[in-house]
């Protein structure tokens, strides 16, 4: 390759895949909850993932790369981000759960984190060009931290972890782990954004409500005492 080539390749790491994530989670969370959520400058290297009480959430992705994201919220953060999320759908205040533990907390901040790794991933399609499936998003209410490893599934692992505030200040962590791996741009393209946030969680939002008028019920105790059980817990 030439030289003009090597100083014109374009070269996306772990460093930009997570700059892309935390986007989504600012984007998406700043829409659908008006919280204006915002991100440290710095960034972690850490060797474990964990869920960490009060609220641990966690997703794992598959196809171009491999990973898992990890989102902890304290229950302040978890109840305003909530709290604001209901009210601005139109849920009167005297209607809205008062404990982070309430099911109905547990399933809201997993439908967030569900429409952020939507974004993220469809983000990834058009700047990368790679495709990435997601699975649905599993969210516990914790007193102690539980250890995730995907070691087993990444040949070569890095993990990082970010510091993310409310506006309230409140605070909740972002952790992900992946595959050390770089995106080279062999030729120009079009990354046409695929995914219109505002579009993504408007839809959410109308499923959402559509779920909540049908009374559907909440996962089991049975289907969330063998989540804690394959967890070691």
């Amino acid at each position: 390759m030439s030289s003009h080539g090597q100083e014109a390749a374009v070269v996306y790491g772990t460093e930009d895949l997570l700059t892309s994530l935390c986007n989504s989670v600012c984007r998406v969370l700043n829409v659908a909850t008006d919280c204006q959520v915002h991100y440290s400058g710095m960034v972690q290297r850490i060797t474990k993932t964990c869920l960490k009480p009060d609220i641990g959430c966690f997703v794992l992705f598959d196809g171009g790369f491999s990973g898992l994201v990890v989102l902890n919220f304290s229950a302040q953060t978890a109840m305003e981000l909530y709290q604001s999320y209901m009210i601005s759908m139109g849920m009167p205040e005297n209607e809205l759960a008062r404990a982070h533990t309430s099911d109905e907390v547990s399933n809201i901040m997993g439908e967030l984190m569900n429409q952020i790794v939507g974004d993220f991933t469809g983000k990834i399609r058009s700047e990368l060009q790679t495709h990435i499936t997601q699975n649905q998003p599993k969210m516990l209410v914790l007193n102690k931290q539980v250890v995730l490893s995907v070691d087993t599934h990444l040949d070569n692992p890095e993990a990082r972890r970010v510091t993310f505030y409310t506006g309230k200040n409140n605070i909740f962590y972002l952790e992900l782990a992946i595959d050390r791996t770089e995106f080279i741009k062999l030729h120009d393209f079009d990354a046409n954004e695929v995914v219109n946030p505002d579009e993504v969680i408007a839809h959410a939002q109308a499923h959402a409500q559509a779920q909540r008028e049908i009374s559907q019920p909440p996962e089991t105790n049975n289907e969330h005492d063998n989540l804690l059980k394959s967890l070691g817990m």
